[in-house]
């Protein structure tokens, strides 16, 4: 049976990985994702699991240790966060281009320099056009969930794509929280055993990503964009079977209080809680505003977006990360790119705040929301606004 623990969202993701049987583990410690991989190697040591743990001297390493894992036919799982996403940046596109399912928690990190341990989405967003599934959680709960959906989406013979599972550095990664932790006879039963079709073995050698010329590089990566998009289905999918049998529901976007709300704020990862306490203080001030949240990043859910918002006035958008010399955040380039076509379109309006772990309160943001509307309604200098910076 699934038991209500008091856990801290690493440990929880380390056992929910464990239960989900993963064979290989290769990984690098880094704050604020150490406490993953370091207790997935008491798992093994201690024989709670059976399965290869790799210590490796680098998350270059690490990622590619994980790509010939996979390859071969295990089930493959690592967690990195900040630098150490930057530094197997170049692997990451490897494993997509060769449709290899490495599972890969993210404890997001803000980038140096200067040097910054603290959470912000500054390490995904460098990584966000490497071809990977990305999804963002809002909590432990969430986390272990959608660790074991990520298994289940990336492995999908239909699939056959890496998958990144975002969690906010030390705002979740380090946070103890009420977590139902599924029973491995449940997890049995919605993740089946992993079996990928195309197992490298030393009797049938055969070649994986080789030199490219001109002539058929554009098809090779137009191939894998189609296979990415076509992933969508397949997610939501994958989401409604997790919600049918474990009671706990997940799309591709999401709403809090949007009826009839002309102003729609748009978040990401675990900020959105706090935003949700905001949005029913400035309804009971009267104030007709309400709450999307964007949990499928890759492939950008273009479609669900739109009739999201397709009722709003104004959109205002906060990124925990600069596109730095850009318009603003990557999230608001993205969402006004998303709706540019649209006939009739809502005034989009760009924040960047929580840079390096710092907090957003309900009372920011509330300001937040309300100079968005002045903006919206009166214009201003600026591309966007960076929130509570001292000048």
């Amino acid at each position: 049976m699934a038991k209500r623990v008091g856990i801290e969202t690493s440990i929880a993701i380390s056992e929910i990985a464990a239960a989900c049987d993963v064979d290989v583990v290769a990984a690098y410690p880094i704050t604020p994702q150490t406490h993953i991989v370091e207790h997935l190697a008491d798992l093994v040591a201690n024989g709670n699991l059976d399965a290869e743990y790799i210590p490796v001297e680098s998350e270059h390493s690490a990622m590619s240790a994980c790509l010939g894992s996979s390859a071969a036919g295990a089930r493959t799982f690592t967690a990195t966060a900040g630098q150490g996403l930057e530094l197997m940046h170049e692997v990451l596109f490897v494993a997509s281009a060769m449709r290899l399912p490495v599972i890969m928690a993210v404890a997001n990190r803000a980038i140096s320099s200067p040097l910054s341990v603290w959470g912000d989405h500054s390490d995904v967003m460098a990584a966000r056009d490497v071809g990977w599934i990305q999804l963002f959680v809002e909590n432990g709960q969430e986390a272990v969930d959608n660790t074991i959906c990520a298994f289940r989406m990336g492995e999908d013979p239909d699939v056959l794509l890496p998958v990144m599972v975002n969690l906010d550095g030390f705002h979740l990664s380090h946070m103890i929280e009420p977590i139902i932790m599924p029973s491995k006879q449940d997890i049995e039963k919605f993740l089946p055993p992993y079996e990928y079709p195309l197992p490298l073995h030393p009797d049938k050698p055969v070649a994986m990503g080789d030199f490219a010329p001109p002539n058929i590089f554009t098809e090779a990566k137009w191939a894998q964009e189609v296979n990415l998009r076509k992933s969508y289905d397949k997610i939501v999918e994958i989401w409604q079977e997790f919600g049918q049998q474990f009671g706990r529901h997940y799309q591709p976007v999401e709403h809090y209080r949007t009826e009839e709300a002309d102003t729609l704020l748009i978040t990401m990862g675990s900020f959105s809680e706090t935003a949700m306490t905001a949005i029913d203080s400035l309804r009971e001030q009267g104030y007709n505003v309400g709450l999307v949240r964007i949990r499928l990043w890759r492939p950008f859910p273009f479609e669900d977006f739109r009739q999201s918002v397709s009722k709003a006035n104004t959109l205002i958008v906060l990124d925990r990360a600069i596109s730095t010399g850009g318009p603003g955040g990557p999230v608001a380039s993205e969402v006004k790119a998303a709706l540019y076509n649209e006939p009739e379109k809502p005034k989009i309006v760009s924040f960047v705040a929580g840079l390096g772990g710092r907090d957003v309160t309900r009372e920011d943001f509330e300001v937040i929301i309300l100079r968005g509307q002045e903006i919206a309604e009166h214009g201003s200098q600026n591309e966007y606004e960076i929130f509570g910076v001292r000048e």
